[in-house]
């Protein structure tokens, strides 16, 4: 086990991608009218791949198409004061192929906006990290 200069645990891909495929909220970042942006949104992972999805005209859509995102999740328990984050950086793409998109659509992926239709962004994990703040000792 791996601890940076500030004791927080170094997690591996695997780890974060475990950590990334028990949650259901996350932040993309991308770039809007040239200018950066940061969304909350639902996701799940196909793969080591990150699956968000929008309308096919959303802000979202438009600043994430065939450009390089970034994207990050987490989860805190204030009363411990302990938790995990994890950041992943990669390129995404609206998806396409009608064999993709319904095979996407079978996904558990949860939709809390309404008037989500059929629109699906993939992301790939090109790099990775994550952190750990472990459970202070008593």
């Amino acid at each position: 086990m791996r601890f940076d200069s500030a004791g927080m645990q170094v997690l591996s891909r695997e780890q974060c991608l475990f950590l990334l495929a028990h949650s259901a909220i996350g932040r993309v970042v991308f770039t809007d009218q040239a200018l950066p942006a940061v969304q909350p949104v639902t996701f799940c992972l196909d793969g080591a791949n990150i699956v968000m999805r929008t309308t096919a005209g959303s802000r979202l859509a438009v600043g994430t198409r065939d450009n390089v995102v970034a994207f990050e999740a987490d989860d805190f328990d204030v009363a411990l004061s302990a938790g995990w984050s994890v950041s992943a950086v990669g390129h995404a793409r609206a998806a396409a192929d009608p064999e993709e998109i319904t095979r996407l659509g079978r996904l558990p992926l949860k939709i809390w906006t309404p008037g989500v239709s059929g629109h699906f962004i993939v992301m790939t994990t090109d790099r990775i990290s994550g952190r750990r703040i472990p459970v202070p000792a008593l």
